[in-house]
Formats: structure tokens, C-alpha cells, sequence
């Protein structure tokens, strides 16, 4: 994984928390059946990927086409 910056944006990164956040508000709402804190917990967690896409079009994010491994030139022996 040092050889690339896989998730390494803050796009990525805001993305990943929100939706950690709505997944335990979701499981502590499960746990204490109460339907309507679940819902919010799965509407905050689907919220992080599309947080993470408008941060990533607004420039935070990887760019398109960068894979962040470098390629040693082949010697010619």
C-alpha cells in the first residue's frame, strides 16, 4: 500500500467518517428498536459516498487516472 496514495484525499477521508458515523448511529439505533433513528443513521451513511464525490469534483479528491505507482524503466541488458 506505501507504493500508492489509495484513499489518501480528503475527499476519501470525509467520505469514510460520515458514513462510519450514520453506521453506529444506525447499529445504536437498531440495538434500541426505535425505527426512526435507524433510517437517519442509513441516510447518513449513504450521504458520505456522495460527500466524498462532490468534494472529489470539486478538486480534494484523487485525480482521474492516477494510480500512484511508479514504474522503474526497463534496463537493457
Amino acid at each position: 500500500m506505501a507504493g500508492n496514495s489509495h484513499g489518501h484525499t480528503p475527499a476519501a477521508w470525509t467520505g469514510v467518517i460520515i458514513s462510519f458515523i450514520g453506521f453506529c448511529v444506525g447499529g445504536i439505533f437498531m440495538v434500541m428498536a426505535q425505527p426512526a433513528g435507524f433510517f437517519a443513521g442509513l441516510a447518513l451513511t449513504l450521504l458520505g459516498p456522495l460527500v466524498g464525490g462532490i468534494m472529489r469534483l470539486m478538486g480534494m479528491g484523487q485525480p482521474m487516472g492516477h494510480t500512484g505507482l511508479q514504474v522503474a524503466p526497463k534496463s537493457s541488458s
